[in-house]
C-alpha cells in the first residue's frame, strides 16, 4: 500500500497540495498519478483552449484503472474558491449541497484548475459543445461533433473511410472538419459553426448529416442508435450535440487499461488509415507530447476550433 504523499507546489500563483504522486493509476503500464499530472501540464497549452468556457464532467478513478470509477458533474466539496464554476439548469437533480434542478459544474480554464482536477484522479475530461458566456450563462453551441463508433467487425479503418464521407458532407455545408482519434475505438469529427446556435439546432444538423450518409451508404453507415443494427457498420452518433450530453475533450486521457488520448490527427493520416489497416492507431500520452512538440496543435484551424 502506497503511503500518502503530499507535495506543495505553486501553479499560476496558486498553492496546491498534490497527493500520492507515486500511486499507480494505470497498472498495466505502471503510469503513476505524478506522470498523469506531468502529462496534463505538458499538453495544457493545447488542452486549455478546448476547456475554455466549457462545463466539465469528470470521470475519476481514485484507486486506478480496474477499480471503481465514477462520473462527477458537480464541483465536489472542498473545491477551491478560485476554481470557476457555473450553475446549469437541469431536471431531476437534488443533492444536499445544490439547489433542486441545477448542477454546479467546474470550468477548468487554467493550469492550476486543471492540476487540481488531475490531482483528484480525474483522468477523463468530458465537455459539452455549448459554451458559457462572461455572465456564466450558456451561450450556445459553437461547434458540432459527430462520433464515429464502429460496430464489430468494423474497426478504425472503416471509421476512417466513413470520416472522409462525413468531411465531404460537412464541406458541402461550408463547414471544415477536424478529426480526433477518440482514444477508444473510433474517431470524432468536429466542425466550428459560423455563429453559436441552440444545442437542439446543432443536434438537428448533425442528425441530418448522419441520416443523409446512412441513406447514401447503407452498407457502411448507420445513424440508428439500436446496437443490433450496427454490426459491420460505423454508427454516426449525432446525439452528443444535445445540451445535456458531453464528449471526451480533445487531449484528455482515457481510462483504458493502456493509457490512450483523445488525440487530433491530420486528414492525411485519416486517408492513410482508410486505405491501410495499419495506417493509423490510437495514440498514447507520450506519442501526443512528442507530436505536439514536432507538429504543434493539430486541433487549431482557421475556423476557430
Amino acid at each position: 500500500m502506497v503511503e500518502r504523499e503530499e507535495v506543495r507546489v505553486e501553479v499560476d500563483g496558486r498553492v496546491l497540495t498534490l497527493t500520492s504522486l507515486s500511486k499507480v493509476l494505470y497498472p498495466r503500464t505502471g503510469m503513476t498519478k505524478g506522470e498523469v499530472l506531468n502529462y496534463y501540464a505538458q499538453v495544457a497549452p493545447a488542452l486549455l483552449p478546448q476547456l475554455q468556457d466549457r462545463a466539465v464532467t469528470r470521470i475519476r478513478w481514485p484507486h486506478g484503472i480496474g477499480d471503481m470509477s465514477f462520473f462527477e458533474k458537480n464541483a465536489p466539496a472542498g473545491t477551491p474558491s478560485w476554481v470557476r464554476t457555473v450553475i446549469v439548469p437541469t431536471t431531476g437533480s437534488r443533492t444536499a449541497d445544490h439547489k433542486e434542478g441545477t448542477l454546479t459544474f467546474p470550468i477548468l480554464d487554467s493550469l492550476a484548475a486543471l492540476t487540481w482536477a488531475a490531482n483528484l484522479s480525474a483522468l477523463e475530461l468530458h465537455v459539452h459543445q455549448w459554451t458559457v458566456g462572461a455572465d456564466d450563462t450558456p451561450a450556445g453551441a459553437n461547434r458540432i461533433v459527430i462520433d464515429l463508433d464502429p460496430g464489430e467487425p468494423a474497426g478504425l479503418q472503416e471509421c476512417c473511410e466513413v470520416a472522409l464521407l462525413v468531411r465531404e458532407a460537412l464541406g458541402a455545408r461550408d463547414l471544415a472538419a477536424t478529426p480526433v482519434l477518440s482514444g477508444s475505438k473510433g474517431l470524432h469529427l468536429y466542425a466550428a459553426l459560423p455563429e453559436p446556435v441552440e444545442p437542439d439546432a446543432a443536434t438537428a444538423l448533425a442528425k441530418e448529416i448522419a441520416e443523409d450518409l446512412q441513406k447514401a451508404n447503407p452498407s457502411k453507415v448507420t445513424a440508428t442508435m439500436t446496437k443490433s443494427r450496427r454490426s459491420g457498420k460505423v454508427f454516426l452518433d449525432w446525439s452528443q450535440n444535445s445540451g445535456s450530453k458531453t464528449t471526451i475533450c480533445p487531449y484528455s486521457l482515457r481510462g483504458k487499461d493502456t493509457p490512450t488520448v483523445a488525440a487530433p490527427v491530420t486528414w492525411d493520416e485519416v486517408t492513410e488509415g482508410a486505405s491501410d489497416p495499419l495506417g493509423i492507431e490510437q495514440l498514447g500520452p507520450n506519442n501526443v507530447i512528442t507530436r505536439l512538440s514536432e507538429r504543434g496543435d493539430l486541433f487549431t484551424s482557421p475556423t476557430g476550433l
